[in-house]
């Protein structure tokens, strides 16, 4: 990530810039802009104008008259998409100031991916709406595309970074979250969910019945699984005894990771596959998202999905 002076974060506000950084450096690694497919469709041709670009030629149209024409094209302005974050404790984890901006926590990349997804939307002119949750709705605001609503929505993003430390004991309730959004939502909207998965009110049967309210009412679905893989999923920690905490209920465990590692990963597998499972025959896009990696795991399942719905 780039690092930019106190004036430049204090103009547009350090997640906006992160979110440019990367989906402009995205754009820049491409031979030719994502948006054009995505976002415009073909409306009518114009005469060529000899010194200009020769990227949008119609070449077949050329063969047919000797004359050279360019495609034009109008921006479709119809996309709708509902941003709902997982807020709860255990999102905090791995909660480790010396880690970038980003990384530090589960919290900070789902709210640098959904603030990706915005900047993504607010170049296509499209809706967007956000929805925090917990064991409660924090925050929600239905899908608007007006400058004001994405100020105030990355202003939300902003404060919501800038929590000092987690609130514990503040657990999930995803189900009852996503059968509220599924009725809020009454025009056919892409919702994009970021969460770790760790529901301790809901089994994966419950999880994947709320996601299919979801598909049942027409929505396209994303589920970002936010997770730190090395601590997470591998359970890699050095062979000595640790007390860890359960951050939504403050329960506490000692033991040695070395002697659980296996089982563990084995049920972590477990786990994810039966909802990964669930997911694709519900035709529900599960990604993984390792709060180390790129942000191409953020974008490249957006554009898909926004490619399909188009």
């Amino acid at each position: 990530m780039a690092i930019y002076n106190e004036r430049d974060i204090q103009l547009y506000g350090h997640l906006e810039l992160l979110a440019r950084q990367a989906v402009e450096g995205f754009i820049t690694g491409l031979h030719q802009s994502p948006f054009h497919g995505f976002s415009v469709e073909f409306s009518e041709h114009r005469l060529y104008n000899p010194g200009e670009s020769t990227r949008f030629i119609d070449w077949k149209l050329y063969g047919r008259t000797d004359k050279l024409f360019v495609k034009r094209f109008e921006e479709e302005t119809n996309l709708r998409c509902q941003i709902i974050i997982d807020h709860s404790s255990s999102m905090f984890f791995p909660n480790d100031d010396s880690r970038p901006f980003v990384s530090r926590c589960k919290t900070n990349y789902a709210l640098f991916g959904a603030a990706v997804i915005i900047y993504l939307l607010k170049l296509q002119r499209d809706a967007f709406g956000l929805t925090v949750f917990s064991d409660k709705t924090e925050h929600h605001t239905p899908a608007r595309s007006t400058s004001q609503h994405h100020r105030y929505i990355m202003n939300l993003l902003e404060q919501l970074a800038e929590t000092a430390a987690p609130e514990l004991r503040k657990q999930t309730d995803v189900t009852a979250t996503l059968h509220d959004i599924a009725e809020r939502i009454h025009r056919r909207s892409l919702v994009v969910l970021f969460t770790d998965m760790f529901d301790s009110t809901a089994s994966v049967d419950k999880i994947i019945d709320a996601l299919q309210h979801l598909r049942h009412n027409k929505h396209e679905v994303i589920v970002f699984h936010v997770n730190d893989k090395s601590k997470e999923i591998e359970l890699d920690y050095s062979n000595r005894p640790y007390k860890f905490v359960d951050m939504e209920d403050d329960s506490k465990l000692i033991l040695n990771p070395n002697e659980v590692r296996h089982e563990y990963k084995k049920k972590m597998k477990m786990f994810f596959e039966e909802i990964s499972t669930k997911c694709a025959a519900s035709r529900i896009d599960l990604v993984d998202m390792d709060i180390n990696a790129s942000p191409e795991s953020i974008i490249k399942p957006y554009l898909a999905k926004r490619k399909a719905m188009s």
